[in-house]
Order: C-alpha cells, then structure tokens, then sequence
C-alpha cells in the first residue's frame, strides 16, 4: 500500500470534530469521507438511535466491528469512527493494522455545548447529560490516549484542526507504509 493510499480513522468522543474535519481531510487528501454511524444506518435502515431501541448497545458494537473489519474500502478513506467503537476490545488495534488513527480531543464542557441540540445520539439521552458525558467520557479516555496522536479541537479554527490532523497523518502514514514494507505487505501489527 502506498502511502498516499492509506485509510485514515479519526477517534475520540461524540461532539469532538471527527465528522467535520473528517469531511475537510477527506476533501484535501482526495479520499472518500464515512462515517461509520452514518454507514450503518444506511446498511440497516434505521437509525443508530432505532438501532440501540430496537437492539441494545451490544447489537449496535457488533454492526461497528463488521463495518471496520470488511464494511468498508481498505484504501483512500478517511473514516470518523463513531464515539465508542475504538473502546470495544482489540479494535484499537484492528484500526491501527488498516490504517492511521488519531484521536480527536475536547474538553466535557464543549462536548455538551456541541452535542445539547442533538437528538441522535442514545447515549445522552439522560437526566443529566453532563454528568452522563463525564462518565462515559472517564470510561473511555484511556482508551482514546492509546491512540497515538491525539489533536485538542477547543477553541481551535478548524482549519488548524485540519492542518494538524494531515500533517499527523503524513508522518503516521508514513510509517505505516514503511512497517507494512518490512512486513512483507502484511498489516503492520506491532504498531
């Protein structure tokens, strides 16, 4: 895999920026843009929320790891993973072997401002949404920093956002390719 052909997978929180500097990435790389949520939906027919209804979590973690694992091209994408696929067990490490990961941070406090108009996402459908962003938010962050690179978005134009995930992504994807060379094209799975 050449190294402008590797798949790009931004992580983090809900309301941390993934879709909308995923879609700029994409734009100024010349990949394809997906978002796994938005993937499934169309996949199942319904939405995320329907989905979690209808299903439970659990249901909705399976889809998440069948779209990562083959729902998706292998090359030229850049993909904004939904909030809590990376800290399903061994998915970090399934994302690192198809591509570059980099996580998207942002503090609780504009996550809530970001996500408080929105009715799609289950996980917040809650008493009290901060709080319930602070400790889905403590569960995960270990995970999220296991990512690698992790880019602060607060208070930040996304247009440095932007610049700092290609700038990221090159270098990463950089050795991607070099690992992947010296592994005889096998994913590198030691990264």
């Amino acid at each position: 895999m050449a190294v402008a052909d590797t798949n790009l997978y931004l992580v983090g929180f809900m309301g941390t920026g993934k879709t909308t500097v995923g879609r700029t990435a994409a734009m100024r790389l010349g990949f394809a843009f997906l978002d796994s949520d938005h993937e499934i939906e169309r996949q199942q027919r319904r939405t995320v929320a329907q989905i979690f209804a209808d299903e439970g979590e659990a249901a909705f973690r399976v889809m998440e790891r069948a779209f990562i694992e083959g729902g998706h091209p292998s090359t030229k994408q850049v993909v904004s993973c939904g909030g809590g696929l990376v800290v399903q067990p061994g998915m970090l490490q399934l994302l690192k072997n198809r591509g570059v990961v980099i996580c998207l941070h942002a503090s609780v406090e504009t996550i809530l401002r970001r996500t408080s108009g929105s009715r799609h996402r289950p996980l917040l459908d809650a008493p009290d949404p901060l709080e319930r962003i602070r400790t889905l938010y403590a569960q995960r962050e270990p995970i999220y920093r296991q990512a690698g690179c992790v880019i602060l978005t607060d208070g930040r134009p996304q247009s440095d956002v932007v610049q700092h995930v290609l700038r990221s992504y090159h270098q990463e994807a950089r050795e991607f390719s070099r690992a992947e060379r010296a592994s005889g094209g096998e994913p590198p799975h030691g990264r």
